[in-house]
């Protein structure tokens, strides 16, 4: 039986893109400072109310611009810094940054490969891959969710013209805010 919003419980993971889906996405750029990085406000309101429906919340996010020299991993992990405060401080909640700084396409830890799920579920044992979510806005997100065993769902914010249905899309919404309210409306256990 094909997944539904509703077969969602609390103790389900939800695995979240960073760029295009918490963050603005530069276009054939990278946010190599905490000044670049501008939050969507629709992530703002979503990421209060995903706390109260996932039991964990990782985000597995490919940061090349370290690799290539662009940044330093310092800043990277300043922005994550400064990025992590402010969700908290409206009362949202992510439970680890996995982040992947390699060059190589094929490396085991960069999306679409499945390494950062493998480090999440590592890191927290109780993951169950039937039981989590790969949220993204890029195939890559999609591909690496269904090479980890994930239920996935397309954001487009970034790239609209990305064909749905799809093999590697369970769901589309236009973002995170929109995907949160449906699962309020498909949940009863929350309604």
């Amino acid at each position: 039986m094909a997944f539904q919003l509703s077969d969602i419980q609390p103790n389900w993971t939800l695995f979240l893109d960073r760029d295009g889906v918490i963050n603005v996405e530069k276009d054939n750029d990278y946010v190599t400072s905490w000044k670049e990085f501008l939050f969507y406000p629709e992530s703002l309101e979503a990421l209060p109310l995903l706390r109260k429906f996932f039991k964990t919340i990782v985000i597995t996010t490919n940061q090349k611009g370290v690799g290539k020299g662009i940044m330093l991993e310092s800043t990277l992990q300043d922005i994550h810094t400064n990025m992590l405060e402010k969700i908290e401080s409206i009362g949202g909640g992510i439970d680890h940054i996995f982040y992947c700084i390699d060059l190589e396409n094929d490396s085991p830890n960069r999306k679409p490969q499945p390494g950062m799920a493998f480090q999440a579920k590592e890191k927290f044992p109780s993951i169950q891959w039937n039981q989590s979510i790969m949220v993204g806005n890029r195939m890559s997100d999609m591909q690496f969710g269904r090479n980890a065993g994930l239920h996935t769902i397309f954001l487009a914010t970034t790239h609209p013209e990305t064909t749905f249905p799809d093999a590697h899309i369970d769901f589309r919404f236009s973002n995170l805010l929109e995907f949160t309210k449906a699962i309020i409306q498909n949940n009863v256990i929350y309604k």
